[in-house]
């Protein structure tokens, strides 16, 4: 694939379905860049994570008609230290390095998370996620005002959202001294050359430094469990970042990229809307 201008990236369209309302055909699209980028992975696993979640965001180039990255959701009534609460939970995100720097995701993530708040007012919205990679990390730290781990060591409550979900979704992999998933040695990893974190990154991004911290064996598949809280705090500064935040780093990898790469993730398999305690894998 050639280069892309900048333009053809930010022209993206971010559209959300519902998982009956993907095609056949736009599933193997995805599954043909989700396969290049990790390890351990297959037709069987993909489609069988894909089959637990609610819906998912289809990154479309209008030009070439193709899926070009994707983000899978899952939405899930929840207890959170005894209050009820709603949960939106999101999977595998995988955006090609030539499109990086779009925000066309994070705008129909917004409307998506606006939409969940609206109709449960009354309700505390937690965007859980599992990052195995520095990249899901920035989303949550760059975006959300309140969220947990904090670099700055604020909003230590949400600890305890963290152990409380993941004891009840993935107990059977959670150590709780470190906050830290383990899904063992033939969970899918990415390969070695996505994603990656130098020197100069540890140096210049306290974000990215303080995510190796807590997730130091991250290259091997580990997650690091996260929260933030989507209220109506957030939701006002979420917008005021969006709208004035400069060019980022990904458009500037986009533009230096030759061929396509893609920037996965995470990948998170709950099981039930009841949640439920699970198993990684069937």
């Amino acid at each position: 694939m050639n280069q892309l201008s900048p333009q053809k990236a930010l022209d993206l369209k971010a559209i959300y379905r519902s998982i009956n309302k993907i095609d056949v055909h736009e599933i193997r699209q995805m599954y043909g860049i989700y396969c290049q980028y990790y390890e351990n992975t297959s037709w069987d696993i993909f489609l069988r994570d894909l089959s637990k979640k609610t819906g998912a965001f289809l990154m479309i180039c209008p030009k070439e008609q193709r899926v070009v990255g994707f983000s899978t959701i899952m939405t899930t009534d929840m207890t959170v230290q005894g209050k009820a609460a709603r949960g939106v939970f999101s999977g595998d995100t995988i955006i090609e390095k030539a499109y990086w720097g779009s925000r066309a995701l994070q705008l129909a993530f917004y409307k998506f998370m606006l939409t969940e708040k609206a109709r449960y007012p009354l309700k505390t919205i937690y965007w859980l996620l599992i990052s195995k990679g520095f990249k899901t990390y920035l989303l949550l730290a760059n975006n959300f005002v309140t969220y947990y781990p904090n670099p700055e060591n604020k909003h230590s409550y949400l600890s305890g959202v963290v152990d409380e979900y993941c004891q009840q979704m993935f107990a059977e992999y959670y150590d709780a001294d470190k906050q830290v998933l383990d899904f063992g040695g033939d969970y899918q990893c990415l390969k070695g050359d996505v994603a990656g974190i130098t020197d100069t990154m540890r140096r210049e991004n306290q974000k990215i430094n303080f995510f190796e911290q807590c997730n130091p064996e991250w290259r091997r598949g580990t997650e690091l469990p996260c929260v933030g809280v989507f209220d109506f705090k957030n939701l006002s500064q979420y917008v005021v970042r969006y709208l004035t935040k400069a060019t980022s780093n990904g458009r500037k990898d986009a533009l230096k990229a030759a061929q396509p790469s893609v920037v996965p993730i995470h990948n998170m398999q709950p099981q039930t809307a009841s949640v439920m305690p699970m198993k990684r894998r069937a």
